[in-house]
Formats: C-alpha cells, structure tokens, sequence
C-alpha cells in the first residue's frame, strides 16, 4: 500500500471515529431526556393517583351530605305541611297555570267536604263550585260577575287582601301573593271575631257619642238654668252693696255675693272641663295685647289680694313686645287659674308674674315663658305630680282649708297644651311654688301709642316699700329716659334734698299717713307732679290730696307714659255744643223681669234713654218706633227668640240703609253656639252672667258721635268693679 492509501484510510477511520464519537453523544443525550421524562411521567402518576384518592373521598362525602340534604329537605318539607295543617287558617299553593299543588285542610274545610277541591283542581273551578254550592255569599251580584270580578283581581299584578262573607256568617281575609317562579300563595285568614268586635266596638262609639251628646245639652241646659236665678242673686247683691248698709247687713250681701260668684267659678270649671274631656275645646286666635291681659287678670284679683293683704307684682321684659296673635280668652283664663291659686294658697307675702320671650328662627314669632310666683303653703314632693289631675288639691281630703273643685289645674294642663307648650311646677313647702308655662306666638308688629314725655322730665323720686315693685318700676322708668332714685319709706323721701321733677310714691306705705307727707312736701315748696300709686279699691276720699294724680298698679309702660304725659299743663278748649247732642238710646230684649231690673240698675247712674222689650216681637216693633242706636237681645225668649228677632230687623235695614249694632246676650256656653248666633246676623256674642263693665264697654264703643258722653268722663275708661255682673240668665 502506498503512503497515501494509508493516509487516506487513517483519516478515514478518524473520520469514522468523531462520526461514532457525536453519535454517541447524541444517542446518551436522546437517553438522557428518555430517562427525564420517564422520570417526570412516573410523579405525574404518583400526584394523579393522589389526586384521585382525594377526589374519591370529595366524592363519598358529597353523596354522604346530599342524602343527609335530602333527608333534612323531607324532614323540613314535612314539618312545614304538618305546621300549616295545624293551624286555622287556610293556607293553599297555585302553580303559575293556577292549578292548586296542595292545601291545609283549613282551606278545604271551607268548600264543606266537596271532594272536587282537591290538588289538581284549577282556581277557575274553585270559584265556579263556591258560587254554584252556595259556600260565598255574593249578595246582590250575579254568580258569573262575582267570578269574573274574583279572576280579574286573582290575576292583577298586585293585589290587595280582600274579605268574603261565608254562607255560615263567618268572614275569610284572601291574601295572595305570586312567587317570582310564578306560583300563587294564597291564605284565606278567618276575621268572623275581629269583624264582630269592630261590629261592636261601632255600636258602642255610636252609644258613646250620643252619650256625650246628651251630656252637652244637659251642661248646656243646666248652665243656662242655673245662671237665670243666679243673676237675681248676684245682680241684686251687687245693687244692695251700693246701698247704705250697716256691718251686719254688708256683711250678709257680701256672703251672697261671693257665694254667687263661687258657684260661677264652678260652673265654668264644669263645663270647660266637659267641653276638654269631648275634645270640643278650639281656640280662637286673634291678635291681643298680652301685657294688658295680664293686668286684667291682676286687677279682677287685686280685692282678693287686698283682703289678704298680699301684693301682685307683674315684671314683663322690657325689650319684649306686647301684641300677639292668640286667644285672648284661653290665655286670661290660664293666668287667672294660676294667679288665683296663687293668692288663694298665700296667707301673705306677695305673687310676682314674670313674662320673658325668645324669638325664635323665623323671625316672626317667640317663645313666651310665664311664670307666677308665690310666698305661699308650697306644695310636698309626692303631691307635684298629682295637681294637674282632675279633682285633686294640695291639702288632704279630711282636712280642707281650701274651697275648690279641684279642675283648675287640669284645664290649665289642657289648655296650654292645646296652644302647643308646656306646664311645669317648682315649689319649697312653707316657702312658696312657682308655675310656669310656655307657648309660642306669632308677634303683631302693631304701632306703639306711646307719646313724648315732657322734656321737662328728668329726675323721678320712686317711693315703695316692696322692693320687687321698686325695681320693676324703676327698671320702667329708666328705659323711658328718667334718672330714678328708689327709696322704701317716707322719711327716707323727706331726708332727700326733694329736687325731683317728678315723685311717684305708693300710696300703702307703712305707718304713713299720705295727707300729712303730701302736705309737708308741699309745704317746703314741692311743685313738682305726686302720682300716687294704688292697689286694688281706694275710696275716693282717701286719694282727696293736693294736687296729686293716681295710678292703678301694675302699671302698663303704655299707661305709665300716658299718665306721665297728662302731666303737661292743659291746654283749654271750648267746643260748641252740636244741636243735635242728646241721649243714647239703648233698646234691651229681656224676657225675665228680674234681668231687666238689674240691667236697669246697673244703667242707672249713665246718661242714656233705655226702653226694654219683653220678647223678640216687641223688640222689632221697638225698632221702628224707639229708633235704638244700639240693641242687647237676649236669644232664648217667648214668642219671638232672639236670632229670628235679629234676622226681621236685618231685614227692615235692607229697606232703611242702616245697621244697629246688636249684641247677643246668652247663657249657652257651648262650643259652636257663637257661629250659630252670629250668622243670625249679631255683631257682637257676649256669655253670661257678664261683667258690669263688659257692658258699659260696649256701649262706650258702639255711640254714635252725635250722642252724649255717657258718663261724665268718657275719655277715661270707666273704672270696673270685676265683681260687679249683669243679666245673669235668659
């Protein structure tokens, strides 16, 4: 072989050789991935076999909780039908094609054992069998618009329960209501006994309500009957007392009088205690000046007081407005229950009203606080809650001191709670109490009749031994302007260097004799005005001093600075006498002689031409002949009543032009009777017995200018006893 033979062999067995070598490698790489997958091959199955067993143990568990779910569904399932079998009501199920798939026997007994309603039967055929066996009592409708009136409400899209009658007198509540599968509920729920109950329950409403009817015209009836005789009683009492009596006979007409006035007081109690418990009671808003109110109420109050020797003491605020819109009525009514009781459980001492307001956020209207405080018995602990109930008092039963029905305080709780407030008590045994209340009111924003004061005015000399009354007064007179400097005695005035413009000095000072302390004033050459200052009645003698001026308290700022203002020197005027002055004629319409003989007592001392009328029938011939420029008709009389009388004179003035006022005179205390009256065309509606000054107001309002003062003094008010009343009965 040649070199190169050899050559080329070695290098092909080299080449032969890297060719095994990287097939070598390429097969131990192919085995090396083989024997990897294997690998991973043989842990899949080991997990996937794990995997199963779990999945076989999930698998028992499910079937072990689906046969206890099953289990459980026909447990529940059974206890749920054996619950709705036990009960009274009807319970059924429709499918949404309306084919009942079960029902309670209370339902089937319903259809008296008729075996076609049974689960299968469709709601169609249900209502068919009731109509045709007679089971629903239709009344006057007829059998196919019953069952049409009964699918259209079955397959409204709402429905509302709805009450059957039964052929057997019992009454089923339908309530149906439709799954969101679309099956129907229905309970058909027995009411025979509420509908029986609520048959009774109308029958004794009814009973009731014609009961309290009957109750309000007895009230009524007894109201009018009672105050007839009691105006003789009263109204001749209050004649007599003007009379010249001795000690025993004023002593007799006094105990008549308030007898009188103790028997109105409870009738009133009475019938606005009625009238609470029937909730008649409304009020009557109007706008009404409550400061003055309040002092009305004091002064009816004040010889009370006065007896007693208790001082009434008012502090209204200062920057608090005086109108408001309520009832005038009502709210007298509330304080003279409060300030009464208060005088009547306080032997001596004084009371204090004290008023306050806050506005509240509208602007328009406050939150008014009152407040009465007394120096009396005070009220123990346990008994401040049982006041405000119906018949109760402080003192124990055994053991009155205190003469009352007892009704007081509750109508006061009622009242002011119909105004919307609150009533509260705080009260010291042997100290004193204090009642408040609050309402809120709309404020009147009405112009203020307050005139200038002379600019001479300045310095003012107040004189009063209570100091509750000083400080008010003199919180009063600094507002308006004065430098004010307070004393308590009269000796303490005759000390000062006496340099004031102005002395107001009250007129009970202790051991004062007010003749003998005006006149040293004046003697040391005092020309200033001296304004004497008076609580309660004050014979006239006893205020008979040199050049001095009187002043009722509580003083109103109003009445303050008009009394200060009459202080400036008069200007004289003369008027010319009109030809046509001459007496004001007043025709009365009184059918009860004594009534008339009162009233004509009462009128006797005025300058006024009165003519009475025995009935309504004389009354329009009076009408025509006496020519009245003011009539009182009185409502319940015979022949002719008082309304019909009304309406044949408003009738006449439709020919005439003119319009008498007339003001009815009644008894009737009802709520409504003031409508009834004064659509009969009166303008005015007055409650007797009335206030002697009731009656002089109003006339003073209704003369005509033509005429002549009635009394002397017509620009003054006349001066009212409160305990003075007239024409007491029809």
């Amino acid at each position: 072989m040649s070199l190169d033979t050899l050559a080329q062999e070695r290098r092909a067995r080299l080449a032969a050789e890297r060719l095994l070598e990287l097939k070598q490698a390429e097969l131990f790489n192919a085995n090396k991935k083989l024997s990897n997958h294997a690998r991973n091959l043989s842990d899949e199955i080991i997990v996937k076999r794990e995997e199963t067993a779990v999945l076989k143990t999930e698998n028992v568990q499910v079937l072990e909780d689906l046969e206890r779910a099953n289990c459980a569904v026909h447990i529940a399932e059974r206890r749920l039908w054996d619950s709705i079998e036990t009960i009274e009501d009807g319970f059924a199920v429709f499918d949404p094609s309306d084919i009942m798939i079960a029902a309670n026997p209370a339902y089937l007994s319903v259809f008296d054992g008729l075996e076609d309603v049974r689960p299968g039967i469709s709601y169609t055929e249900i209502l068919g069998l009731a109509v045709e066996e007679g089971i629903i009592d239709i009344g006057d409708r007829s059998r196919s618009g019953f069952v049409e009136q009964a699918l259209q409400r079955w397959r409204a899209p709402t429905r509302e329960p709805h009450t059957i009658r039964l052929w057997n007198n019992q009454f089923i509540k339908l309530v149906d209501r439709r799954s969101a599968e679309g099956d129907m509920v229905s309970l058909g729920l027995n009411i025979t006994d509420s509908m029986r109950y609520a048959a009774r329950l109308k029958e004794a409403t009814r009973k009731a309500e014609s009961a309290n009817r009957a109750k309000s015209a007895f009230l009524a009836n007894m109201s009018h009957e009672i105050r007839t005789p009691m105006n003789g009683m009263v109204g001749m009492a209050d004649l007599m007392s003007e009379t010249e009596l001795n000690e025993e006979q004023k002593l007799y007409v006094d105990t008549i009088k308030s007898s009188g006035e103790a028997l109105l007081s409870l009738i009133n109690d009475v019938l606005d205690f009625s009238k609470i418990e029937a909730s008649k009671l409304s009020l009557n808003p109007n706008p009404f000046d409550l400061e003055r109110c309040i002092q009305d109420v004091i002064v009816l109050l004040q010889p009370v007081a006065q007896q007693k020797n208790i001082d009434l003491i008012v502090d209204y605020d200062m920057f608090m407005p005086t109108c408001f819109v309520g009832d005038q009525g009502r709210m007298r009514q509330i304080l003279t229950n409060l300030v009464g009781n208060a005088v009547k459980f306080t032997a001596a001492g004084h009371v204090i009203v004290r008023v306050v307001g806050l506005p509240e956020d509208d602007g328009r209207s406050q939150r008014v606080h009152i407040s009465i405080e007394d120096t009396g018995i005070g009220i123990a602990p346990e008994m401040r809650a049982h006041i405000f109930g119906e018949f109760n008092q402080v003192e124990d039963e055994r053991n009155r001191k205190f003469e009352g029905t007892g009704l007081g305080l509750a109508i006061t709780k009622q009242l002011v709670a119909l105004m919307g407030g609150d009533i509260w008590v705080d009260s010291e045994q042997g100290v004193g109490s204090c009642f408040g209340f609050h309402c809120t009111m709309d404020v009147v924003n009405a112009a203020q009749d307050v005139p200038e004061l002379p600019s001479w005015m300045h310095r003012a000399y107040l004189v009063d031994h209570i100091s509750a009354n000083s400080a008010i007064l003199e919180k009063q007179l600094t507002a308006i302007g004065f430098d004010v400097t307070p004393m308590d005695t009269s000796q303490a005035l005759l000390d000062s260097p006496l340099d004031g413009d102005i002395y107001l000095l009250d007129n009970n000072l202790p051991n004062t004799d007010m003749g003998k302390l005006i006149a040293e004033i004046r003697a040391r050459g005092v020309t200033a005005p001296v304004l004497l200052m008076t609580s309660g009645p004050v014979s006239a003698a006893a205020l008979e001093h040199d050049s001095t001026n009187t002043l009722q308290k509580p003083l109103l700022r109003s009445d303050l600075c008009h009394a200060l203002a009459k202080l400036l020197p008069a200007k004289s005027t003369f008027k010319t006498e009109d030809p046509n002055d001459r007496q004001m004629r007043i025709l009365a319409a009184e059918d009860n002689k004594t009534n008339q003989l009162v009233f004509g007592k009462m009128l006797k001392n005025f300058d006024i031409e009165l003519q009475f009328a025995d009935n309504g029938r004389e009354a329009i011939e009076y009408y025509e002949s006496f020519n009245p420029d003011m009539i009182f008709m009185d409502i319940s009389m015979p022949e002719v009543d008082g309304k019909e009388a009304t309406r044949a004179i408003r009738a006449i003035e439709l020919t005439n032009g003119r319009h008498i006022p007339i003001v009815a005179l009644t008894a009737h205390a009802m709520a409504g009777d003031d409508q009834e009256i004064l659509a009969a065309g009166l303008d005015h509606y007055m409650t007797k017995p009335l206030r002697k000054a009731a009656i002089i107001d109003q006339i003073q309002n209704q003369k005509p200018s033509h005429c002549r003062a009635i009394s002397p003094d017509e620009t003054a008010p006349p001066q009212s006893n409160p305990q003075v009343s007239v024409m007491a009965g029809e």
